[in-house]
């Protein structure tokens, strides 16, 4: 059956391929309905349906989102949306052609990811003192994060069986739903098994678990549920203002400079790649960009001919 004049029905269907068939997390599929639902208002608007857009209609929604204000990466994003939208009608036979093919996507400046400098990734991590039960978790969160550059969202899924102590190891589920195995190392190895001592994680166990997915969670919020996004982000932000870089620190912040400064010490690129769980080595690449600079101010520093006289 093909999509209703509004698209409700075909976006609908299209969202549920994205999960079942492409293996799209769940915050990907909400971002793509809102600007799907969006793109459905712009060819309402214009008396047009998904199965009857054409090119100047995209064209209109994309100039939409620009006078909204929105950010390059945010209208590229949602054109994405539009395109692979199209691209599954077709697929499915709700139309011959695909409208969005010559419509091209705003290009998206490359920013260069803000890394920490290793002293200022000591100071936020060594911020937590002591050793009661929320010490020992924000400490083990800030080194796993730092340790293995994984992302938040794959932090806060972590199970108990994820884990395992003996080999040094921990399983993530990263985008798209691809599994990965990450090295723990020693900071992060000892700060983990502090935390899943009887005075670490015990001490935040409820006395009855609220449901199993809690029971299994690694990170627990100390009403002994399973740690939200909002709450790994708290932690973080909390230790980063203690040493005045409250400003500056996201989550995000340790997974740059985990890369980068592996990549300062002379760490292959490709084994970075696999570590962060990127799809295409370029993604990675960025952070060599970094390092370059790191490359020249040493160099300018040291060199004698690196600079002119005055």
């Amino acid at each position: 059956m093909p999509p209703t004049t509004d698209g409700a029905d075909g976006v609908e269907e299209f969202l549920d391929w994205l999960v079942l068939e492409r293996g799209r997390a769940r915050r990907t599929r909400e971002a793509y309905q809102r600007d799907l639902t969006d793109y459905c208002e712009v060819l309402a608007d214009r008396g047009r349906s998904p199965e009857t857009a054409e090119e100047d209609d995209l064209v209109a929604f994309l100039r939409r989102r620009q006078q909204r204000g929105m950010a390059p990466a945010s209208v590229r994003r949602a054109m994405t949306a539009v395109r692979t939208f199209h691209q599954y009608l077709v697929m499915e036979g709700w139309r011959p052609d695909d409208p969005s093919a010559a419509v091209e996507l705003p290009r998206v400046p490359v920013g260069v990811p803000k890394a920490l400098s290793e002293a200022e990734m000591d100071a936020v991590i060594g911020a937590v003192e002591g050793t009661d039960r929320v010490a020992r978790r924000d400490r083990a969160m800030l080194e796993v994060l730092y340790g293995t550059g994984m992302r938040i969202s794959e932090l806060i899924g972590m199970s108990l069986s994820d884990l395992d102590m003996g080999g040094r190891t921990v399983r993530v589920v990263g985008k798209g739903q691809k599994e990965r195995v990450l090295p723990v190392g020693r900071c992060a190895h000892e700060a983990l098994a502090a935390w899943l001592a009887p005075a670490g994680r015990g001490e935040m166990e409820p006395d009855r678990w609220a449901s199993q997915h809690d029971q299994e969670a690694v990170w627990l919020s100390q009403r002994g549920r399973r740690l939200s996004r909002p709450g790994a982000w708290g932690v973080v932000k909390k230790r980063a203002r203690q040493v005045g870089l409250g400003a500056k620190v996201t989550p995000h912040s340790f997974r740059h400079s985990c890369a980068t400064h592996m990549l300062d010490h002379g760490a292959d690129i490709r084994a970075v790649q696999e570590l962060l769980g990127h799809a295409s080595i370029s993604t990675t690449q960025i952070y060599t960009m970094v390092s370059k600079e790191v490359l020249w101010e040493v160099y300018r520093a040291a060199h004698p001919r690196a600079v002119r006289s005055r």
